[in-house]
C-alpha cells in the first residue's frame, strides 16, 4: 500500500456518467484499506427513493441542495474513497467544498464522450438523459471545464478500472 500524504485524509472522485467513478472507487478503496461510498446510493439509502425519482418529485434544485449537504457530511469522515454524482459539480457552492475542504483530494476521471456512452450502453432505463443525445452532448462539455477544476485529473479511456485505481495511488505517493 502507498502511504498517504498526512494531508490527504479522503479521496473524492468525479467525472462524466461512464467515467468509472463506481467501478474504480471501491478499487482503490480496498488497495487503501479504506471504506468507499457512492452519494448517489447515500442519497438513495436515506430518501429511500431512486435519483430519478426524487428528481420527478422534487425538481433538480432540491436533489442538488440534498446531494450538496450529504457531500458536506460526508466530507467529515476520514479514510473515505467518494464517488459523486456526475452532475455534483456544476453546484459552485459544492465545487468550492470539494476543492477546499482540508484533506480531500479531488479527483477527475475524464473520458470522452465517446467512451462514456460506449461504457453506459444498456443503462438506458435508469439513466434516461441517455435518450436526449444534443442535450447530453451539452451536459457533457459543461460539464468538462468543471471537471477539469479538481486537484488531479486522470485520462481513463484506455485504462482497466484496476489500472485507473493504481494510478491514483501512484499520484498520491508524489503528491
Amino acid at each position: 500500500m502507498t502511504s498517504l500524504s498526512p494531508q490527504t485524509r479522503r479521496i473524492v472522485l468525479t467525472g462524466f456518467m461512464g467515467s468509472g467513478k463506481s467501478t474504480v472507487g471501491p478499487l482503490l478503496a480496498k488497495r487503501l484499506a479504506w471504506p468507499f461510498l457512492d452519494t448517489d446510493n447515500v442519497i438513495v439509502a436515506e430518501t429511500g427513493m431512486p435519483i430519478h425519482e426524487f428528481f420527478a418529485r422534487h425538481g433538480e434544485l432540491a436533489f442538488r441542495l440534498q446531494e450538496r449537504e450529504t457531500i458536506e457530511r460526508l466530507l467529515a469522515r476520514d479514510s473515505l474513497v467518494l464517488a459523486l454524482g456526475g452532475g455534483a459539480i456544476e453546484t459552485e457552492a459544492t465545487r468550492k467544498l470539494l476543492l477546499s475542504h482540508p484533506g480531500t483530494l479531488l479527483v477527475h476521471l475524464e473520458a470522452t464522450l465517446e467512451t462514456s456512452l460506449a461504457r453506459c450502453s444498456g443503462t438506458e432505463a435508469t439513466r434516461p438523459v441517455l435518450a436526449d443525445a444534443a442535450n447530453l452532448k451539452a451536459r457533457y462539455e459543461r460539464r468538462l471545464p468543471l471537471y477539469r477544476t479538481a486537484h488531479l485529473s486522470l485520462v481513463v479511456d484506455q485504462l482497466t478500472p484496476e489500472e485507473a485505481a493504481d494510478a491514483i495511488r501512484r499520484a498520491l505517493a508524489i503528491i
